[in-house]
């Protein structure tokens, strides 16, 4: 097998694909998160907490100077980042644990027993009559 056809045999394989889906759509779930965060949560917060806007929290390590910019600590920007964790952590601790609730109904829920055949239930009845008779 060429590698070329084991490498199509791969990408094509159904988890390859689902894990790839997976991908994009938490990218997209966080940049979601990245907008609830600091354009609904974050400012609330910072009017709580005396009108600091968490973008701009820094220590200033050293001053700028005559083409030379300041080098800051951007820890406003880390605590920003925790929140986004924190939240999509959480939703996707949400999801496991419904989908985990689904499989554990689904697997609780007995199986209905599959009906007797025609045939298989004519040969019994002739077999308890047998049995009467004799």
């Amino acid at each position: 097998m060429s590698f070329i056809s084991e490498f199509k045999a791969f990408a094509m394989r159904g988890n390859v694909v689902d894990l790839a889906v997976g991908v994009v759509i938490g990218a997209a779930f966080g940049k979601i998160v990245t907008a609830l965060v600091s354009g609904i949560i974050m400012p609330p917060i910072g009017v709580l907490i005396g009108g600091v806007d968490f973008s701009a929290l820094a220590i200033t390590l050293k001053q700028a100077s005559e083409g030379v910019e300041a080098v800051t600590l951007n820890y406003g920007a880390f605590l920003q980042t925790v929140v986004d964790f924190t939240i999509i952590a959480f939703a996707i601790f949400l999801v496991v644990r419904l989908m985990n609730r689904l499989q554990r109904k689904q697997e609780a829920t007995p199986a209905k027993p599959a009906e007797t055949p025609e045939d298989v239930a004519l040969l019994r009845e002739i077999r308890d009559l047998l049995k009467i008779r004799s």
